[in-house]
């Protein structure tokens, strides 16, 4: 197995290619975008952020990373490797960009699950620069990225496959670069996923979407899986990083965050959705 950089980086101002020189990226109008010590490579403008700190917070991030590492949600990880690979040459280079990596966990799976014979040059993108930096620690092989979904700094038709995963689908800029045959693998929650701690947290709940959209333009659906599991999680730190790594911790009041903070124990029910669609041809 060969886990290598993804090296088809474009220009988050112009779009043109980026060329590694030594430390730094540069494209041939002269925009130059240093590389970090820790290996990673900021690419999004300070004109295109909301905020001076966008996406998760460097707290968010390790409550995610403590968790995902427990292997709490290793059936995910397992199923998104699998419609990663599914149909992938074994000769070839898969070419894989995960929109909205976090802190890097389902690409760590992903180059685990590849068998000897397969090749993935990996691109870990997030707005987070907090997550991207705790990526980059954990594994130097693939390219880490801050950048946006809206923005992809990635040259046009470059990409085999694409994961979004509980992230934030930008379906115009996941078709401009994919290659024509590149699959986008969505995962996205289920009417039940954690409803036993939105029932703590929340007065009232509402259920969370399932319903399967028309594919995107530009994209064709090929497959969809449903993944359930029942998780038991034993002690408050577990139970408070799940909460910590959710929208739901913003989107609870106070007492809600209370209640949560007061269990010691709770089962709960994992429900996700896994979509793959296909990027079709021009004139398909």
């Amino acid at each position: 197995m060969s886990i290598t950089a993804f090296d088809a980086l474009a220009c988050p101002l112009d779009g043109a290619a980026l060329q590694r020189e030594s430390g730094s990226w540069r494209c041939a109008s002269g925009h130059n975008f240093d590389v970090a010590r820790q290996g990673y490579v900021h690419l999004l403008p300070v004109q295109k952020k909301r905020s001076l700190d966008p996406g998760d917070s460097k707290v968010m991030v390790a409550a995610r990373q403590r968790f995902l590492e427990a292997g709490y949600y290793q059936a995910i990880a397992e199923a998104v490797s699998r419609a990663t690979m599914e149909g992938a040459p074994a000769s070839t280079t898969l070419n894989c960009l995960d929109a909205g990596c976090g802190e890097g966990y389902y690409l760590r799976q992903l180059a685990r699950a590849a068998g000897e014979e397969r090749s993935l040059a990996l691109l870990g993108l997030d707005i987070s620069k907090w997550a991207v930096l705790a990526a980059a620690r954990e594994d130097k092989r693939p390219s880490w990225v801050v950048g946006s979904n809206a923005n992809l700094p990635v040259l046009p038709g470059s990409l085999d496959r694409i994961l979004c995963l509980f992230g934030f689908p930008v379906y115009p800029e996941f078709a401009r670069v994919l290659k024509p045959g590149g699959k986008l693998i969505q995962v996205d929650a289920g009417q039940d996923h954690l409803r036993e701690l939105r029932e703590i947290i929340y007065p009232e709940i509402r259920s969370e979407s399932k319903k399967v959209t028309p594919a995107p333009e530009g994209f064709r659906r090929v497959a969809s899986e449903d993944v359930r599991l029942s998780l038991h999680l034993a002690g408050a730190e577990p139970i408070a990083d799940l909460l910590a790594m959710t929208p739901h911790f913003y989107r609870a009041n106070a007492e809600g965050r209370e209640r949560a903070a007061a269990l010691n124990s709770l089962s709960l029910t994992v429900d996700v959705c896994l979509h793959t669609f296909e990027r079709v041809a021009e004139g398909d």
